[in-house]
């Protein structure tokens, strides 16, 4: 990609496919429902033709895992943008909880072979999977406290590969970013992951929660303040910025998937309706999704 057309790509993501400040009132989320220390994402490529079987299939695993002490929780996204695909977002506090996670998926398969010929079952109808480990970055991102993933219907993802060497301007550009949004008082959070291992390094992932897709609406006019928020000097360092050290972006919407998703109780009971619109399915505490 032309570093110009990069630099203007940079900066639709960032300035017009956020959600407008004026959308909700900011609130505190509780521990549970804000974004994880560590992230476990699994890309999934499905088949052409495969997607309802493969979503009956995964939605029989979760309601599977629903009366099993399960290791861990996950929430399903499916591509609004983009190829078809699917994101598994899966929330850890550590790696010794990851590690903890994959030794308990071994024993629960051996104990249950009904679930990992399930298991199969799924990995059979996809064309490629793609497993990511990142790190959240508490330096970067915008009031990440306020972001409630359990109220979350769709999630953009920008995806930044960083030349080497470029690390610090990547933090320097976000950074200014949050400072703006402070300046203008915006309400609409996003998070900000360094990928550890699955990609080539170094590389980022910016992950904005919304409610709902008409938060866009009014987008255009919140962009400009966000523009005179930060400056003409700021704006020139910012594209400075794209054109020297962004190897490339990519942004992506995708929609949370309740049926596929497998939460605990207590991150449910921020959303009882959405998440667990029976109340006999309400589940019982466990902790991310099957490696």
């Amino acid at each position: 990609m032309k570093t110009r057309s990069l630099a203007l790509m940079f900066f639709f993501v960032l300035f017009v496919c956020i959600p407008s400040a004026s959308a909700q009132t900011p609130k505190l989320a509780t521990p549970i429902t804000t974004p994880p220390k560590l992230l476990l994402l699994v890309h999934q490529q499905i088949k052409f033709g495969s997607e309802a079987e493969r979503q009956k299939l995964e939605t029989q695993m979760s309601r599977a895992c629903d009366g099993l002490k399960v290791p861990n929780s996950w929430i399903d996204l499916e591509s609004v943008t983009g190829e078809s695909k699917t994101l598994s977002f899966d929330p850890f506090d550590s790696y010794a909880q990851l590690d903890q996670a994959f030794v308990g998926w071994g024993q629960l398969y051996a104990a249950h072979p009904d679930l990992a010929q399930l298991q199969e079952h799924i990995k059979s109808l996809l064309t490629s999977e793609r497993t990511i480990i990142a790190v959240r970055r508490d330096d970067l991102g915008y009031r990440r406290d306020f972001i409630d993933l359990s109220k979350t219907r769709f999630m953009r993802v920008l995806q930044v590969r960083v030349r080497p060497g470029f690390e610090n301007s990547f933090e320097e550009a976000f950074k200014i970013l949050g400072a703006a949004y402070e300046r203008i008082n915006a309400t609409t959070p996003w998070v900000v992951y360094q990928v550890n291992v699955g990609m080539p390094s170094p590389s980022f992932l910016v992950f904005v929660p919304m409610h709902a897709l008409q938060q866009n609406d009014d987008l255009l006019a919140w962009r400009k303040d966000l523009r005179q928020a930060e400056g003409e000097a700021a704006v020139h360092r910012m594209e400075e910025i794209a054109k020297e050290a962004y190897e490339s972006t990519e942004s992506n919407l995708y929609a949370v998937s309740p049926e596929v998703s497998h939460v605990t109780k207590e991150f449910a009971d921020g959303d009882p309706q959405f998440w667990s619109p029976d109340p006999r399915a309400r589940r019982e505490p466990n902790s991310p999704k099957k490696p």
